[in-house]
């Protein structure tokens, strides 16, 4: 299935904005449709206007937004549950059950079921490129063991992946474009894969292929347009603040289960201590429960962070990488669309040297043949070389403005998508920490309370006495 562009028109050349900035998250401060939490209203600013009846959830907002604007045009539901393992003689492998539920009238039936393993989402995955390669395809969790697992099939390794690939073919089939390819169909669809997998270029093939990309590298493309400069520009600089988000935030949830575990700890050495101190029983009693709760809310923050901070700002450091490879893509069409246009250039050159040249002295001439036929002969083959490279560069040109329209429309329609996930993951994150430190400060506070009646309580007792 070919790629069609998705939008014709130019975009006006402009400066990538900065990663992270509030112009790429869109905390844009005249937004009209921002959302009341990244409001200016001094009730956010001033903590002394502030209200415990106002509805300050993150979350809440961000819900009642999303529910809002999702538009009611999709027609074609996936889900990736149900892992289950799998052991032969010669591997060990995890399964996915994958629900189809569709309305579109290409699908033989509206309802689906099937199980694929990674390998066949890898496979999804490069039919996607090859067909679309200047589509964004989103991308796939890694295929080794991720830091800090055991073992690839852990339970917790497991699960994330399985949200990972949940994630995967939701954007796809979100997608205008790569929702209709057939080889996405036939992944939700066929029971077997096998056969259908078997259809692919050949070795010999695909080393062809990698070959002719290698060969354009080596030209440096000429006359790139600034948009697609300013482009690369940004996801440099993406990459490496994602990057950088990502390995910080991966440090933190590692020392916040390590703190956990000192805490968890911690709670017994008071309770016992409580046995033995009886003047002091309940105060002590009163501090390990108090750990106690410090410490549910201590998980309750590692489980925001593992699920919804931390997966945000992975996929979009792979992400990165994949934007990367579809501008490289990009690239290698206009190269050879450069390449083909110097190439006529020569062959026009040449057809101008000709008739000028001296071919007495040529091969042709000691077997008999004049001057006018050699000349004839040779133009003639020129001739035929340059209607050839004409009708090359007319199919080129064609595939370099399909590329870039594709490119341009795919990147405006991720700029949103990346800008809405993060900020939900962004406010997700805030309103986690507020609930972890507005229960821990209610937990302490209920048990200096209680200490403060209690000494009061004593203090009376002495003055009566």
């Amino acid at each position: 299935m070919e790629s069609t562009p998705l939008a014709g028109g130019k975009t006006s050349k402009a400066a990538a904005p900065h990663p992270l900035s509030k112009d790429v998250l869109g905390f844009e401060d005249d937004e009209d449709d921002d959302l009341e939490v990244f409001s200016k209203d001094a009730s956010f600013t001033d903590a002394s206007s502030f209200s415990v009846s106002m509805q300050t959830s993150p979350s809440s907002m961000i819900n009642q937004h999303t529910l809002d604007d999702e538009p009611d045009s999709k027609d074609i539901f996936v889900t990736v549950d149900d892992p289950e393992n799998h052991v032969t003689t010669l591997e060990t492998f995890v399964t996915y059950r994958i629900i189809t539920k569709t309305t579109r009238s290409e699908f033989d039936s509206c309802e689906y079921e099937v199980r694929r393993r990674y390998q066949d989402f890898l496979w999804l995955k490069d039919k996607l490129e090859e067909a679309h390669s200047t589509l964004i395809v989103p991308p796939l969790p890694e295929k080794f063991v991720m830091r800090g697992m055991v073992e690839r099939f852990n339970e917790d390794f497991v699960a994330t992946r399985q949200k990972a690939l949940h994630k995967f073919l939701n954007r796809i089939a979100d997608h205008p474009t790569l929702s209709f390819n057939e080889n996405f169909k036939i992944f939700l669809t066929v029971q077997d894969l096998a056969p259908h997998k078997k259809l692919g270029p050949g070795f010999i093939s695909k080393m062809g292929e990698t070959v002719k990309a290698v060969a354009n590298t080596v030209r440096s493309i000429k006359n790139r347009p600034d948009e697609f400069t300013a482009m690369s520009d940004y996801v440099d600089i993406f990459r490496q603040k994602m990057g950088t988000l990502d390995k910080i935030s991966q440090r933190i949830l590692k020392e916040l289960k390590e703190h956990l575990t000192e805490m968890k700890e911690y709670s017994p050495i008071y309770t016992l201590w409580s046995e033995s101190e009886q003047d002091l029983a309940e105060p002590l009693k009163g501090v390990a429960s108090s750990i106690e709760n410090c410490c549910k809310a201590i998980e309750g923050l590692t489980i925001g962070l593992s699920e919804d901070l931390l997966p945000a700002l992975h996929e979009y450091v792979l992400c990165a990488e994949t934007l990367k490879l579809v501008l490289k893509r990009r690239d290698l069409i206009q190269t050879s669309y450069e390449s083909q246009v110097d190439a006529l250039t020569n062959k026009k050159a040449d057809r101008e040297m000709l008739e000028h040249s001296d071919l007495s002295f040529t091969f042709g001439a000691f077997l008999g043949k004049t001057t006018e036929e050699m000349k004839q002969q040779k133009q003639q083959k020129i001739d035929r070389e340059i209607e050839e490279l004409q009708a090359d560069i007319g199919h080129l040109e064609d595939k370099v403005e399909c590329a870039n329209s594709d490119l341009k429309a795919d990147w405006e329609r991720w700029s949103i998508n990346m800008r809405n996930d993060l900020q939900s993951a962004f406010c997700n994150a805030a309103e986690n920490n507020i609930h972890y430190f507005e229960r821990c400060l209610a937990t302490w506070e209920s048990f200096l309370a209680s200490q403060q009646i209690e000494m009061k309580g004593d203090e009376n007792a002495k003055e009566s006495a």
